[in-house]
């Protein structure tokens, strides 16, 4: 399985959002610290559930990445876009 499908299963479990987006943006950071040329490295996600209603934002994303668990360490970068 993907690093992408994995993500995406782990957050729609997780969160039930009414939108989410997971986008590897790894083939945009070639040359780049962190990307070794095999891929799945850096991730742009943007979710949208009312899981994260009342959270701040580092409450939302500690939220994510405790879904994310194991997958974190492996990846080099993720930039989050959240929201409720």
């Amino acid at each position: 399985m993907s690093v992408k499908s994995e993500m995406e299963m782990r957050l729609q479990e997780a969160f039930q959002p009414s939108h989410l987006e997971v986008v590897d943006d790894s083939d945009s950071h070639i040359g780049h610290a962190g990307h070794d040329g095999a891929g799945e490295s850096h991730f742009n996600v943007k979710i949208r559930a009312a899981a994260f209603a009342g959270m701040n934002r580092v409450q939302q994303h500690r939220a994510v990445h405790r879904a994310l668990g194991d997958i974190v360490p492996r990846i080099h970068a993720l930039a989050l876009d959240i929201g409720s």
